[in-house]
């Protein structure tokens, strides 16, 4: 490869594009190529230094319980626990409790725990070493407090969990240590709930016995004075006032009622009932009842000259029968009697002549029982008060006011002596007040002071009487087992596929960068740039290697190993994915069923 010597300008425009820039992709396969030994040992190296610290790391099994922590069946609003503490401060103080010294060694020799650590470690360190490897985690849930309606964070459950070497050991002693703290949860709360009770049990019954001879004491008085209590005054004085106020109003009601009343009766005795006619001539008509009198008169007076079937008398009967029938005067018994009386004649006339089955003599049967059923159906109508409806609107007007004004003023005088009996009795309870109020009061505030305290010492009894009986019935808040220590399956720790990948991945990346770091450093000339970099000018032509017929065989022939390699290298890492992570045909499927 030759140089020449270039112009200012040509120096100026090679500094262009002969400044430092960024290696293209076939600069660095060109890279790789180079250092493809250095980059292969290094990730051989690394990735079985992985693979080592992936399959040599003991395993450590880990057996998981989780407890619920259940509320009580019996809504907290009905019965309320004794137990005030937060479940995070009882899960603290249980873990205490079980994890003590001597629980911890017992286990430790039970099981036969950390041998080797027991033969070069002191006990302490033992103990340490147990207490770390088991795991206790609570599971909070955010809700709303339904006291406080704020948000709040609840524990709902927790997981107890213990390290082992050996999956069987992990779950016996997770087992164990279960059973330690729901054991340990119930005589902790049934003991603390009946420690409660019977301080407060005797002191209760003093108070019972003091408060029933008070109340006895203040029957006695509350009989005695019959409403006339210290309490009531002010009742019995607003009572009387009010009383007094409106017997005041009824009073002024019932004397201007009573004014109106006579001045409705003299306006009544001036109307008539029925209202007058007046003809188109301007001229007074005659009402019915004054016709109906008129008739009679002229009746009277032509009954004396002229024969009873005078065309005139017949006729003005006619009118006369026709107003008596319009104003109820008259109902028709005599007619009825008169008809009667022919059809009885003309019954016996056919009996003497015919046999009583004959038609006739039926017909004439039957209209007698008619007239009969009428004749006393006009007597019954006779014998009861007729009422005449007045027709005059004025005189309806007057007496419905009257009527009214007069149903008023009864009602009101009834409520008058009402009123009066009651002002009395209030007076006599306010007279009688004085006496009864300093023996009340006494024994009022007596009462008061121990039933407060008697209520105050109860409540607590029985709160915590409730409170043991549900301990002992295990209906409170409780631990409840749901999933018990199983038997684990794989190891928990190391996560060795996890390992593998990592260690995989820093093979790649550390021979990769470790062969880019070498190209930097060893100052050799490679490329143009590098060559145009390094003389500061621009070369004109680059004329590339040849390579030889034998460097040509020889190249393929590493083509080839290096295919093989990579196979193999494929293979071995598919084997471990196998072997160490999960079966091959399972993840083919999973990747199927991602991708649809």
């Amino acid at each position: 490869m030759g140089s020449v010597t270039v112009t200012s300008d040509q120096r100026q425009s090679g500094r262009l594009t002969t400044s430092v820039q960024a290696r293209t992709v076939t600069e660095y396969v060109a890279l790789l190529r180079r250092r493809r030994r250095l980059i292969v040992v290094t990730g051989a190296l690394l990735l079985g230094a992985s693979a080592a610290l992936a399959f040599l790391w003991p395993a450590v099994y880990r057996s998981t319980a989780t407890i619920l922590i259940e509320e009580q069946e019996i809504p907290p609003d009905l019965v309320r626990s004794a137990i005030a503490t937060y479940v995070d401060q009882r899960i603290e103080t249980i873990k205490q409790q079980v994890l003590s010294r001597s629980t911890l060694w017992r286990m430790v020799d039970q099981y036969d725990l950390y041998k080797s650590l027991r033969r070069r470690s002191s006990t302490e360190e033992v103990l340490e070493r147990f207490t770390k490897d088991i795991q206790i985690e609570v599971m909070n849930v955010k809700v709303i407090d339904k006291r406080s309606q704020n948000p709040t964070q609840a524990t709902i459950a927790f997981t107890l969990a213990y390290d082992g070497e050996a999956a069987g050991i992990a779950q016996k002693v997770a087992n164990e240590l279960t059973s330690l703290f729901l054991s340990e949860n119930l005589k902790t709360r049934e003991r603390h709930a009946q420690e409660t009770t019977s301080f407060l049990k005797q002191e209760s019954e003093n108070l019972s016995r003091h408060i029933k001879e008070l109340e006895e004491k203040l029957a006695k008085v509350k009989q005695r004075a019959g409403g006339a209590l210290p309490e009531l005054v002010q009742l019995n004085m607003s009572l009387m006032n009010q009383a007094q106020r409106e017997l005041s109003d009824a009073d002024r009601d019932i004397r201007s009622l009573r004014e109106r009343k006579t001045y409705l009766e003299g306006e009544l005795a001036t109307l008539k009932p029925h209202t007058p006619i007046i003809s188109a001539s301007g001229e007074r008509l005659l009402d019915v009842d004054e016709r109906l009198k008129a008739l009679r008169a002229q009746s009277a007076s032509l009954t004396a000259y002229v024969k009873p079937d005078h065309p005139d008398l017949i006729k003005m009967k006619q009118e006369l029968s026709s107003l008596e029938k319009e104003t109820g005067v008259s109902d028709g018994r005599d007619e009825l009697s008169k008809r009667l009386m022919a059809e009885r004649a003309l019954l016996d006339d056919l009996r003497g002549r015919m046999h009583d089955a004959h038609p006739d003599v039926i017909r004439a049967q039957e209209v007698v029982a008619s007239l009969e059923r009428e004749l006393q159906a006009a007597t019954d109508r006779a014998a009861a008060p007729v009422h005449i409806k007045p027709e005059n609107p004025a005189y309806i007007n007057i007496e419905s006011q009257l009527a009214s004004t007069t149903a008023s003023l009864q009602s009101l005088e009834a409520a008058r002596v009402e009123l009066k009996r009651r002002m009395t009795e209030y007076a006599k309870r306010l007279e009688t007040t004085p006496t009864i109020e300093p023996e009340y009061l006494d024994l009022i505030r007596d009462r008061e002071n121990s039933v407060r305290k008697h209520q105050e010492i109860t409540s607590r009894m029985m709160e915590a009487q409730v409170s043991a009986e549900l301990e002992v019935q295990r209906k409170g808040e409780r631990f409840s087992l749901i999933n018990p220590p199983e038997l684990p399956e794989k190891p928990s720790q190391p996560n060795r596929p996890a390992i593998l990948l990592l260690g995989a991945m820093f093979a790649l990346f550390g021979g990769v960068g470790l062969g880019v770091v070498a190209d930097h450093v060893d100052g050799k000339i490679y490329t143009r740039d590098q060559l145009s970099h390094a003389m500061r000018n621009v070369p004109i032509v680059a004329v590339p290697y040849l390579p030889s017929d034998r460097e040509m065989a020889a190249l393929s022939r590493r083509r080839v190993a290096v295919s093989l390699s990579a196979l193999g290298a494929m293979v071995v890492v598919a084997l471990i994915l196998h072997l160490a992570w999960r079966p091959l045909d399972v993840v083919w499927y999973t990747i199927l069923r991602k991708i649809g």
